[in-house]
């Protein structure tokens, strides 16, 4: 079982365009930071290889061929902003590489959300021209619908984004590897947790944590208190995502306390065999035009 940031960056991505700043100007590759998601790949209890995907923004594609992606079993989206939602078209890919559906999970204001935006693939009958489009599944979930997907349970916990209510994934399984890194709570977009979502955090291995900048700002967590929420959690590690230009890796790792970092794009945690699905099957590809 591995889990892989694909990105860690804000909504601007760093680096921002039109900034000469120290870290957007920096030439340790840990300062060049797609928008924030992640993968789960494991091998489920039949021996088939699998994919989840959290969130699906605007640099899927260029997230997916850095990690040698080729196949996608679900996606789980924790919010409707477009950092997290601009690359579902790019999933089509995987429809073609698998000759499969693949489901995609959402509350119903970022399900609602998604059908607005992508009329032309969950209304396909209704384009004017037959053209490639995804094949999803939607499902709609709530905070109290724990998912389970190919021997992971992803159970949903209740988060504040500003006024926004979203989505953080508690991320358990029995599988063979798990142990490496589950129970994990991934909590993107973050800027409070309701009282009755902390036990939600409790007994984890790893907890992905939003951590923006030092300043203050209103839908998402400072550094500082990011930190104060880790140290009240007290998981065997933390790592932040989606930070912006204030924070520059090297510099802001060496101020952490032991077990606190900052994740980069392509880091990866637990480990994972090359089993057959991983590589791509010849002449799976569909009609791509």
């Amino acid at each position: 079982m591995r889990f892989t940031f694909l990105g860690t960056g804000t909504s601007a991505g760093v680096p921002l365009i039109a900034c000469s700043c120290p870290v957007c100007t920096s030439d340790d590759p840990r300062d060049k930071r797609l928008r924030t998601s992640a993968c789960l790949e494991f091998v489920d209890a039949s021996g088939q290889y699998r994919v989840v995907l959290i969130d699906c923004g605007p640099d899927l594609r260029q997230q997916a061929l850095r990690a040698g992606l080729t196949r996608c079993d679900a996606v789980v989206f924790t919010h409707n902003h477009v950092d997290h939602t601009f690359g579902v078209d790019e999933l089509r890919r995987f429809n073609a590489a698998m000759h499969a559906a693949i489901d995609v999970y959402a509350e119903s204001r970022t399900m609602e959300h998604l059908r607005r935006v992508y009329q032309h693939i969950f209304d396909s009958a209704f384009n004017v021209n037959q053209s490639f489009v995804a094949t999803l599944i939607p499902h709609v979930i709530d905070e109290n619908t724990s998912l389970e997907l190919f021997g992971v349970s992803f159970t949903p916990i209740r988060l504040l984004h500003g006024r926004l209510p979203v989505l953080g994934f508690r991320i358990e399984s029995d599988l063979p590897g798990a142990d490496e890194l589950l129970p994990l709570a991934y909590c993107t977009d973050v800027s409070a947790v309701p009282p009755g979502s902390w036990g939600g955090l409790g007994g984890l291995r790893t907890l992905v944590l939003d951590a923006l900048r030092p300043r203050h700002h209103p839908t998402h967590l400072t550094l500082d208190q990011a930190v104060s929420i880790a140290e009240r959690v007290t998981p065997e590690r933390t790592w932040f995502v989606h930070m912006s230009h204030d924070l520059a890796h090297e510099a802001t790792n060496a101020s952490l306390p032991e077990g606190v970092r900052l994740a980069h794009d392509g880091l990866t945690l637990g480990s994972l065999d090359s089993p057959p699905g991983l590589r791509r099957v010849p002449g799976a590809a569909l009609a791509d035009d």
